[in-house]
């Protein structure tokens, strides 16, 4: 072949012209091994990569390095002409390799290079984009079913209350249908028609008056009397003269002979409330009341029998207190003959429902006024509260909340839990600045719109459509903000 023939030179022109005008990258690569010609817009991208420069940097032979494994990996594959997308570090591209042979019979490659960082961002974020769309059109599609299934059920919220309404029992019942309260009025009716003494433990608030009102009722003494002490309200001296009375002149102000409750009782039923708090003196003299079916009047020395069914309750441990030696343990065991052990409400949810709606008919009745209809978002705030008043704490929530309500719907804002004496304070403005003390401003910007988020959907059941509303912000956003702090929906849903 003539190079200096006119009709050569003349297309070795033409082709370089048009290699210097396109906007691909164009390489000629010889033998897999080495890079013989880059056009502008190769050198442009990659560097001067071609043999005839001596003095590549490292990243430019690294770089030569990528794309002669490239050809050699076409050439494995047998994929000539076909286009072919990679990436390396971030960029991403899609070449084309095309094999011929030169004029010395030596095997050269023409290698096609496109860059497809810019469209391969563009689909990721269209693509991203329609997942979000569909993501957000999902929420809405289901926001809609839950609503409709809310409207249904807030229908039949409405006739259950009415019907519950009007099932409820007296007063005076005890109220529930769980397992636990089934076998504890199980066992009320079995052991209530004997004598034998029986220890009524429980936490504060969990019913335990009535409790021994029932054993009563229940017993063979109903028609007899019946009283009730609390043990922690009246002082040592006074207690045991209330109980057991006392003779003319025992002490400054006993100016006449006087029975006390124990014999008053005769015949009935006693119930001693806060047993656990009795002085040792009181421990000894019940004791005896207990063991001998005796007591001696206060000044007196004679004996005097009684017949007196003794119902004790307590909501202290008294096998802790006969350990450390502050209950006497003879007591103990003449009163635990029976022990009826109450369970604290959050053991048996199962309650909560009939026990608020017993409160609810017990003081729409007491107000005055027409409630009918509980929303289930209330319901769900009563059965996931710890209780730790128990039945007294939910009967004060239920009060409060029926005389505050300005119409037949208890709602959130008439819903109040009762602060108990040991409950630590919520984390003031200054406690919570000095925990996120010394950290980036960052950081603390991103550690309250986290809690805010979480506060809010909490709030509002995991309800994003709601949750956009009240925060102000967009969806596509929120859902990047949740994303950001691994925050999902379903976590706050109840």
């Amino acid at each position: 072949m003539n190079v200096t023939d006119p009709n050569c030179l003349r297309l070795i022109s033409n082709q370089n012209n048009l290699l210097n005008a396109i906007p691909e990258m164009v390489l000629l690569v010889k033998n897999s091994q080495s890079i013989e010609y880059m056009n502008p817009s190769a050198i442009a991208f990659f560097g001067d990569l071609s043999s005839s420069n001596n003095n590549r940097n490292d990243a430019e032979k690294k770089l030569l390095g990528i794309l002669l494994k490239l050809v050699e990996k076409t050439k494995a594959s047998k994929s000539f002409g076909k286009t072919i997308a990679t990436s390396y570090e971030n960029t991403h591209i899609e070449y084309t390799l095309a094999p011929f042979e030169g004029y010395k019979g030596e095997m050269l490659q023409w290698f096609f290079i496109r860059d497809i960082t810019d469209n391969k961002n563009q689909n990721e974020e269209l693509s991203l984009f329609h997942n979000s769309i569909e993501t957000i059109l999902a929420h809405k599609i289901n926001d809609l079913k839950e609503s409709e299934r809310m409207r249904h059920s807030l229908a039949n919220e409405l006739n259950t209350l009415k019907e519950h309404l009007n099932e409820q029992p007296s007063e005076g019942k005890m109220i529930g249908s769980s397992k636990a309260l089934t076998e504890l009025r199980d066992m009320v009716f079995q052991v209530a028609k004997s004598d034998a003494t029986i220890l009524i433990t429980g936490e504060s608030g969990t019913g335990k008056e009535l409790v021994a009102n029932l054993l009563r009722e229940r017993s063979n003494r109903n028609d007899k009397p019946f009283l009730k002490i609390n043990c922690n309200t009246i002082t040592d001296s006074l207690l045991e003269s209330d109980l057991f009375g006392h003779e003319r002149g025992a002490f400054t102000g006993a100016d006449r002979k006087k029975k006390g409750k124990f014999e008053v009782v005769d015949g009935g039923t006693i119930f001693l409330d806060e047993i656990g708090d009795i002085s040792p003196r009181m421990q000894a003299a019940l004791l005896r009341v207990l063991q001998d079916g005796e007591i001696i009047r206060v000044g007196g020395n004679e004996p005097i029998r009684i017949d007196v069914r003794v119902i004790a309750a307590t909501n202290k441990d008294l096998t802790s207190m006969v350990q450390d030696g502050s209950f006497r343990l003879d007591l103990f065991y003449r009163l635990n003959i029976i022990n009826i052990a109450i369970p604290p409400l959050r053991e048996r949810n199962e309650d909560i429902i009939d026990l608020t709606t017993h409160f609810i008919r017990k003081y729409r009745q007491a107000f005055k006024k027409d409630i009918s209809f509980l929303p289930q978002s209330i319901l769900d705030r009563l059965l996931r509260h710890s209780w730790p008043g128990n039945v007294r704490e939910l009967d004060n929530v239920i009060q409060r909340a029926v005389l505050m309500a300005k119409n037949d719907t208890i709602t959130e804002n008439e819903l109040f839990f009762d602060m108990q004496p040991n409950q630590p304070k919520p984390e003031s403005q200054k406690d919570y600045l000095e925990n996120i003390e010394g950290k980036s401003l960052k950081f603390m910007m991103a550690k309250v719109e986290k809690e805010i988020i979480e506060v809010s959907l909490k709030n509002n059941r995991g309800k994003v459509a709601i949750t956009v509303d009240q925060l102000n912000i967009g969806k596509t956003a929120f859902y990047d903000k949740m994303k950001r702090y691994k925050i999902s929906p379903k976590d706050h849903a109840y």
